[in-house]
């Protein structure tokens, strides 16, 4: 292979290295807008009617945690692993008509949650078996077995806008 197709094939590999790192590296509240079309319900009633729009997230699972070997235990901590999840809180904005009671007109009222980072850890196992590490006679003492279930964990920071104003 010729220096200048290896320098080539080298460039290439290193730019789809870089676009695959950077498309891991995005925000796991990027959310696709769902909208939800009232347009034709509106012209077939004769009335102003809300308008509806949607986030949703996808959820990213990411690599757990392996087990940790600890002294003094014959199996190592976590045999089955807490499996990380990121995503988003699904979003929504409805913005609808008020009519005003005492004039002509409308005002709105406007609900907006947006997307927000979700982050979890699913239930994993902890078991220990009911023998000790040998000792130095090479014979393992008898003890009780431990069986624990890490609890799952969840983090997020969701937020709402409620506003009113006057017009559509």
């Amino acid at each position: 292979m010729k220096p200048t197709t290896r320098g080539t094939l080298a460039a290439v590999l290193t730019c789809m290295a870089a676009a695959a790192t950077g498309a891991a590296a995005a925000s796991p509240a990027a959310a696709v807008p769902v909208p939800v079309p009232l347009e034709g319900a509106e012209t077939a009633l004769g009335v102003e009617l809300p308008r509806i729009g949607a986030e949703i997230p996808a959820p990213k699972p990411g690599s757990p945690e392996g087990p940790r070997y600890v002294e003094g235990r014959l199996l190592p901590e976590r045999a089955l692993p807490q499996l990380p999840v990121s995503g988003g809180l699904p979003g929504a904005d409805l913005r609808a008509p008020l009519p005003r009671l005492l004039a002509d007109g409308f005002d709105h009222l406007d609900v907006s949650a947006p997307a927000s980072d979700l982050r979890a850890l699913a239930p994993g196992l902890d078991v220990d078996a009911p023998l000790t590490a040998p000792d130095r006679f090479g014979l393992p003492d008898p003890k009780l077995p431990e069986v624990g279930v890490p609890a799952p964990a969840l983090r997020t920071v969701p937020a709402a806008n409620l506003a009113t104003g006057p017009g559509l």
